[in-house]
C-alpha cells in the first residue's frame, strides 16, 4: 500500500442518501449542488438546510465538501449566486466549483479565504490555462477529460510550479463534447448544458456514414487501472462522475477507486459489477491512452438497466455500516474516590472530556484493564477508531459495562458536536452589482471569419477586419489593407507549435488573435498579439467582461447563449460583438464521430452527421480536434435595428463559396432577408 498523502477520492452526491453512500465507501471529499446554479439542475440537489446538514455530517467524518456553483451566470443572477457562495462559506464549505469567469473573480476579490475550483466546463486542456486561473484565485483545476497521459503530465508539472491541485475525472459517463463547449442541447431545445439543464440529445440517434446510428454516444470512462500512475504524475484529486445516478453506483465507484488507489487493483466481483451494471457497452480509457477510435463508442441498453437490480443487495453491503476513518486518542481515569473520566482527542486538536460516577468497590470480580479499555474503545457505529492513549485504573474497583459504554457514547456525541461546529470566519466584503449607464447607439462594424482565403471576395471594402484560422497560410491575405486577426483553435494540445504559428502570423502583419480558451489568451500575449475573447470563453455578464479586461482583453465575442435583450444590458468599455451569421459550432470533439464509421485516411473532410429528423450537421477537423457545425446558419441581417449595445458582428463563413460570401456581406450591409433556410439561434428564445 503506497503513501497517499494529499490524495483525494472525490465522489458525487445528488442527495443525502448518495452522500452517505459515498462517505461510507471511502470518499475523502464530496461535491454536490444546491437547488440553484448547479450544472446538474435535474438532480435532486440540496436545499440550504440540507447543505448545512451535509457539511456537518461530512466534517464529523473528516470528509471535505465542495459546492458546485458551476454554470454560466446571467447578469440578473450575479448577486444571488454570490449570496449562495457567501452562505455556503459561512456554513463551512471547503470549496466552490465555478465555471463563470466573472463569478470566480468577484468571489476571490470579496471572500479571499474561500477556496475556488475551476470546473471542467472551463475547458482546461493545456498548461497555459493555469496562470490566468491562478490570477483569479483558483487553487484546484479539473482537467479536461479529453487529455492524454502525456498532456496530463505536462499540466501536473505546471500546476506544481503554481501550487495548484490537478483534479481528474477517473470514472463515469463521458460527454461527447468538451465540457463547456457544447451548445447542442441549447440550440435543439433551449436546455443549456452550460446552464445545468442538458437534455442529453447526443444519446439519441445520430448517424455518420457506416456508423452504428449512435455516433455521438461514448462508453463510460474508467481509469481505475491507472490511478497509481496518475498519483505519481501529480494528480491530487480523483473525481467520479454521477450526481444523477443511484447511491449504489456511487458506493461501487467510490469503493473501487479506494481499492485501486490504495492497493493497485480492484476485486473481481466489484470490477465486473461496475462494468456489467453501470456502463455503456463497457468502459473506455481512450483519451488517456491516446487511442481515439471507434472502440470508444457505446450505448446503455435495456439489459444493462435491468441487470442493475440484481446487483443492488451486494452493493448495499458496501455502505451499510459507518466507516471508521477518524483516529482518536483515548485517555481515561478510573481511580478510587474520583469520578470516572474519559477524554477523546482527534488529530485536528479537538478534545472532549466527560465524567461519570464514582467507581464502586468490587464485590466479586474487579474491573480489569483489558475489559475497561475494551468498553471505552468500542467505537463501532461511529466514524472513530482508537489509536492509543492511556488508562489509569486502581485495583479492586468495579464499573458496570453499561456505564462505561454510556460514557463513551456521550464523549463521541460531544466530539461529533465539536467537529461539526462552524469555525468563526474572517470578515469579507459584500457584493453589489454595478449597473453603468446607457451607451450611444452605434452601427456595428462587420468582421468576417473565413475558413480559408479562397472564400474571400475581391471587394472587402464593407469589412472592418478579417479573421483567418491558424491552420491557414497568412501569406494569402497579407496584401489586404484591413486589420488581420488569427483564429486560435478552441482546443490546444501542442502549445509550442501554436505559439510558433502565432509568431509567424505576427510577423506577417496580423494584429490580434481570437481566443476561445484560457490557454489561447496566454499564448496570444506571448506572441505579441492582442487577445480577443471568442464565444468559447462563455462571457455572459458584466463581471465576466471585467475579468476578461483584467486578463488583457479589450474586445470580446459574447456567448451565443445570450438573447439580444440580455446583451442590451451589458454596458462595458470592452468592444463587444456577436456571431450574427454562420453555421455555429455546436460541439467540440477530441474523438471525431466520423471515426465510428471510417478512419481518418478514408475521410474526404466533407463528412456530416445526421439526426433522426434527417438534418445534416457538418463536421470539420481542427488541430487534432473536430467540431460539429449547426445544420442551419444564423441569420440576423434583417434584424439589425434590434442588435443594440454591440460594436461589431462576426460573419462566420465555413463552407460558403466566394459568391455566397459576397451575397451575405451585402445582405448584412443592407439589412436584407435571406432566401435560404436559417435559424435565429438563441438570440430571441434564449435558454432555460
Amino acid at each position: 500500500m503506497q503513501n497517499l498523502k494529499n490524495a483525494e477520492i472525490l465522489a458525487p452526491a445528488g442527495n443525502m442518501e448518495m452522500l452517505v453512500a459515498a462517505v461510507r465507501s471511502g470518499a475523502d471529499a464530496i461535491y454536490l449542488g444546491s437547488e440553484e446554479f448547479s450544472a446538474r439542475r435535474n438532480a435532486q440537489n440540496f436545499s440550504l438546510s440540507e447543505l448545512q446538514e451535509a457539511i456537518k455530517y461530512c466534517h464529523i467524518r473528516a470528509v471535505r465538501v465542495y459546492l458546485a456553483l458551476n454554470i454560466l451566470i446571467k447578469e440578473s443572477e450575479l448577486e444571488d449566486a454570490y449570496r449562495l457562495a457567501q452562505c455556503a462559506y459561512n456554513m463551512g464549505i471547503d470549496g466552490i466549483i465555478v465555471q463563470d469567469l466573472g463569478l470566480a473573480r468577484i468571489l476571490h476579490e470579496n471572500i479571499p479565504d474561500l477556496k475556488l475550483h475551476a470546473s471542467t466546463q472551463m475547458s482546461v486542456l493545456s498548461p497555459a490555462a493555469l496562470k490566468p486561473l491562478k490570477q483569479l484565485g483558483i487553487c484546484q483545476v479539473v482537467a479536461g477529460r479529453e487529455m492524454s497521459k502525456k498532456e496530463l503530465a505536462a499540466l501536473c508539472e505546471e500546476a506544481k510550479k503554481l501550487d495548484m491541485v490537478v483534479e481528474v475525472f477517473v470514472h463515469g459517463a463521458l460527454c461527447m463534447s468538451v465540457s463547456g463547449q457544447c451548445l447542442l442541447s441549447a440550440f435543439l431545445g433551449s436546455r443549456s448544458g452550460n446552464r445545468g439543464l442538458c437534455a442529453g440529445p447526443c444519446r439519441l440517434p445520430f448517424k455518420v456514414e457506416k456508423g452504428t446510428g449512435y455516433d455521438l454516444s461514448l462508453k463510460d470512462l474508467s481509469l481505475l487501472e491507472y490511478l497509481s500512475e496518475l498519483y505519481e504524475m501529480g494528480v491530487g484529486s480523483f473525481k467520479i462522475e454521477g450526481r444523477m445516478k443511484r447511491p449504489e453506483y456511487v458506493a461501487a465507484a467510490t469503493f473501487a477507486c479506494k481499492q485501486a488507489l490504495e492497493s493497485g487493483f480492484v476485486e473481481e466481483k466489484l470490477s465486473s459489477t461496475l462494468k456489467n451494471v453501470f456502463s455503456r457497452s463497457g468502459f473506455t480509457a481512450g483519451y488517456y491512452e491516446a487511442k481515439l477510435d471507434k472502440d470508444m463508442f457505446g450505448i446503455r441498453t435495456k439489459d444493462d438497466v435491468l441487470s442493475a437490480d440484481k446487483a443492488f443487495p451486494y452493493l448495499h453491503e458496501i455502505y451499510r455500516n459507518e466507516r471508521q476513518n477518524v483516529p482518536v486518542s483515548v485517555k481515561a481515569q478510573i481511580l478510587n474516590g474520583k469520578p470516572i473520566s474519559l477524554t477523546l482527542t482527534d488529530n485536528d486538536g479537538n478534545a472532549v472530556t466527560v465524567t461519570g460516577d464514582l467507581p464502586q468497590a468490587a464485590q466479586n470480580k474487579p474491573l480489569t484493564y483489558e475489559n475497561a479499555l475494551k468498553n471505552l474503545c468500542k467505537f463501532g457505529g461511529t466514524p472513530y477508531y482508537d489509536v492509543g492513549g492511556g488508562l489509569q485504573l486502581d485495583d479492586g474497583l468495579f464499573v458496570p459495562a453499561g456505564e462505561l459504554n454510556a460514557l463513551r457514547r456521550k464523549a463521541c456525541e460531544k466530539l461529533d458536536e465539536l467537529r461539526g461546529n462552524i469555525l468563526p470566519k474572517p470578515d469579507f466584503s459584500e457584493y453589489k452589482s454595478v449597473k453603468t449607464g446607457v451607451s450611444d447607439p452605434v452601427i456595428p462594424n462587420i468582421v468576417a471569419r473565413f475558413e480559408n482565403a479562397a472564400q474571400i471576395p475581391e471587394n472587402v471594402s464593407d469589412l472592418s477586419a478579417i479573421i483567418l484560422p491558424l491552420e491557414e497560410n497568412p501569406d494569402n491575405v497579407c496584401h489586404l489593407s484591413l486589420p488581420l486577426i488569427v483564429d486560435i483553435p478552441r482546443a490546444i494540445s501542442d502549445e509550442k507549435a501554436i505559439l510558433n504559428r502565432l509568431k509567424i502570423f505576427k510577423q506577417k502583419g496580423f494584429v490580434a488573435a481570437l481566443c476561445g480558451n484560457l490557454s489561447a489568451i496566454s499564448l496570444a500575449k506571448q506572441a505579441g498579439l492582442t487577445a480577443i475573447a471568442d464565444t468559447g470563453l462563455n462571457l455572459t455578464n458584466i463581471e465576466a467582461l471585467n475579468t476578461a479586461e483584467k486578463l488583457g482583453i479589450n474586445s470580446a465575442v459574447l456567448s451565443a447563449e445570450l438573447t439580444l435583450e440580455e446583451i442590451k444590458g451589458l454596458y462595458h468599455p470592452i468592444k463587444k460583438g456577436i456571431v450574427a451569421y454562420g453555421h455555429l459550432p455546436l460541439m467540440l470533439f477530441r474523438n471525431c464521430p466520423l471515426k465510428n464509421g471510417k478512419s481518418c485516411s478514408e475521410c474526404d473532410k466533407k463528412g456530416v452527421i445526421s439526426d433522426r429528423l434527417g438534418m445534416n450537421f457538418p463536421i470539420r477537423c481542427r488541430n487534432g480536434y473536430s467540431e460539429m457545425l449547426n445544420s442551419l446558419p444564423i441569420w440576423l441581417a434583417d434584424r439589425s435595428p434590434e442588435i443594440e449595445n454591440i460594436d461589431f458582428i462576426v460573419l462566420y463563413f465555413t463552407r460558403e463559396t466566394p459568391e455566397r460570401v459576397e451575397e451575405v456581406i451585402k445582405a448584412y450591409k443592407n439589412g436584407s432577408s435571406s432566401s435560404e433556410k436559417y435559424t435565429r439561434g438563441l438570440y430571441y428564445r434564449g435558454t432555460i
